[in-house]
């Protein structure tokens, strides 16, 4: 998969309303669910004890924290664009978020995202992605939402 390279705010606008790439997959493992468990102190049985999620969960398996699924955005984005010339780039907000699907350990992700909007705020860009964070293999997706990001360009 090649990224889009950005450099400015005229490149990154003709992308509008077009779709800037599809990621690799990422497997979500066991250890990876559970390491973010230990991170967020959040150690719910459906999350971590397979033993028993195999009996009672209705997945018949763990699943990944859905906070997981929505931080792997970061990594995912990486591989989709490359944006130059940047003094910074902040995490803005997340509108219209919805998980639609649960992940099961050891099933694989990736990012599908579109440039929903762009605007120059005296020298500050502004984009909001629109996003989805699909599950390999199901027609259902497993988070969508729209991601504002505010780059800073030299």
């Amino acid at each position: 998969m090649s990224k889009v390279v950005i450099n400015n705010y005229e490149e990154f606008a003709a992308m509008l309303g077009k779709n800037i790439g599809v990621s690799d997959y990422v497997e979500l493992t066991q250890e990876r669910i559970n390491l973010f468990a230990d991170a967020t102190l959040d150690h719910q049985w459906i999350h971590v004890n397979p033993e028993k999620a195999a009996v009672e969960s209705p997945f018949k398996t763990t699943i990944a924290h859905g906070y997981l699924t929505l931080s792997m955005l970061p990594y995912l984005w990486n591989q989709i664009i490359e944006v130059n010339n940047l003094k910074m780039m902040v995490n803005y907000g997340m509108d219209k978020m919805k998980f639609g699907q649960a992940v099961k350990s050891g099933e694989s992700i990736r990012l599908v995202a579109d440039l929903l909007s762009i605007a120059n705020l005296r020298g500050t860009v502004k984009a909001e992605i629109k996003f989805a964070i699909e599950i390999k293999d199901q027609k259902k997706k497993a988070l969508e939402g729209v991601a504002t990001f505010l780059y800073y360009f030299e």
